[in-house]
């Protein structure tokens, strides 16, 4: 195997100095966006790009009986107690089943391999912390570049090296094999994989992900997939679950309702084990997570009791065309299950399509802006500030600050996802806001294009 140098190969890998890396490490998306607000055209509307949440817009909003479902579950007084530490096992049960849909046989999960957290990011949390607990001496993890900063964030709790591998934009955003093999040691403890992906709406193939799972096991890693966009898929493509190669390499899947079922201020995720198949390094994660999921707080039992186990068997409903469900599935639905919902999930996905159509043909128009491909999953798209062709603006921070001094609109600059002199577009708004949004960049690029 080969080892990777601390100092110099992976700080080559991260494509940043030590100092941009400490500032990298201490920030968040949050924050930065919160500071480039600061800085708007009081004249015109603010059109956030930055944030992943169209739930703020009624077009991407679920159902009445939606909420009439909360209602119910509040009023009846059933759950108003705590829930088991790993979570309600009616929800657990759901969440296995729909993640064993369409998985080869004998790699599908049962209730104890799920664990409920609150949210996609206690997820991460939970399983960046277990995987370097009792750890001593310079462990690292490997993930994406461009990637998700919140991963970053967790390992420096939890004194982790992150180790950055690129994704390859001319190859439709997919993982640098070659890259992670380089920077991979015996100290390496997992992969990340974000699939579909978050900054650059990539989605894998499955041969692609076949790759990246036999390069794990041969690593002897596990692969820490990361979900949250599972299913928002568009353009002929396909979402594959990672853990359709469990019997290549351990599978951690991070997943949760936010992104899917458009509800993210319902903080409902989960992490999904799957059997140990091969070898593994942390021989103890599962006794690890569950002796950290037995001192933090859990979600709230009226989401995992009324709704979760309602919507994950109306997409398995939805997206398998399933002709019969178990018996416990089908005593845990509500009113909630109904068609209306079904044809709020393959509108929602047509209508991120066709948006995600928009955003690519408005920056094609836009002589400053490149895209590499067209986003074929997740709510984001990755564009190349080409800041030779600008005046006045110097990389992509500055890009975002003067765009929002003078346009209103919102993106976040792609240094703070490892990636310099990109920014990444959020593109889950009405096509009129949309619209609006790419007409205001292009005029901001007209003014400030460089006549040299």
């Amino acid at each position: 195997m080969a080892t990777a140098t601390k100092t110099t190969e992976v700080a080559v890998s991260n494509g940043l100095g030590n100092e941009e890396e400490d500032e990298s490490s201490r920030s968040s998306i949050r924050a930065m966006l919160a500071k480039l607000t600061l800085n708007k055209n009081p004249k015109k509307q603010v059109i956030p790009l930055g944030l992943g949440d169209p739930a703020t817009y009624p077009c991407f909003r679920v159902g009445q009986n939606v909420a009439e479902a909360v209602v119910k579950s509040l009023t009846s007084g059933k759950y108003n107690t705590y829930a088991p530490s790993f979570g309600i096992a009616d929800a657990r049960r759901a969440v296995a089943e729909y993640l064993s849909e369409g998985v080869p046989k004998g790699l599908g999960l049962v209730e104890e391999d799920v664990y409920m957290t609150v949210g996609g990011s206690q997820a991460i949390e939970i399983c960046l912390a277990a995987l370097g607990r009792g750890k001593r001496g310079p462990y690292n993890i490997l993930m994406p570049k461009p990637g998700f900063l919140l991963y970053q964030n967790f390992c420096a709790l939890n004194n982790i090296e992150p180790r950055f591998y690129h994704l390859l934009p001319q190859s439709n955003w997919e993982v640098d094999l070659d890259g992670v093999r380089h920077i991979a040691d015996d100290n390496t403890l997992a992969i990340v994989v974000i699939n579909p992906n978050n900054p650059c709406g990539a989605v894998y193939s499955r041969y692609h992900l076949q790759q990246i799972a036999e390069v794990a096991g041969k690593l002897k890693v596990p692969v820490v997939s990361d979900e949250i966009y599972g299913h928002i898929v568009f353009g002929g493509s396909e979402f594959v679950p990672m853990v359709s190669f469990a019997s290549i390499t351990p599978i951690i899947t991070i997943g949760g309702l936010s992104k899917r079922f458009l509800v993210p201020g319902w903080r409902l995720g989960w992490i999904a084990l799957s059997k140990p198949q091969g070898s593994l390094k942390q021989t103890r994660i599962k006794e690890d997570i569950e002796k950290l999921m037995n001192v933090i707080p859990g979600p709230s039992s009226f989401i995992q009791v009324e709704l979760l186990p309602s919507f994950i068997v109306m997409l398995v409903c939805c997206f398998y065309k399933a002709e019969a469900l178990n018996h416990q599935s089908k005593a845990a639905l509500p009113s909630i299950l109904s068609d209306s919902n079904q044809h709020f999930h393959e509108n929602m996905i047509s209508l991120l399509g066709s948006c995600a159509d928009a955003c690519y043909s408005g920056i094609e128009r836009i002589k400053a802006l490149y895209c590499p491909s067209k986003p074929r999953g997740s709510m984001f798209i990755m564009v190349k500030v080409q800041i030779s062709l600008l005046s006045n603006v110097n990389d992509d921070v500055e890009f975002a600050t003067e765009l929002m001094k003078e346009e209103s609109v919102l993106v976040l600059p792609g240094s703070i996802l490892g990636l310099k002199d990109w920014v990444r577009i959020h593109f889950g708004a009405p096509p009129e806001i949309l619209e609006e949004a790419l007409d205001r960049i292009e005029s901001f690029c007209e003014r400030h294009k460089n006549c040299r």
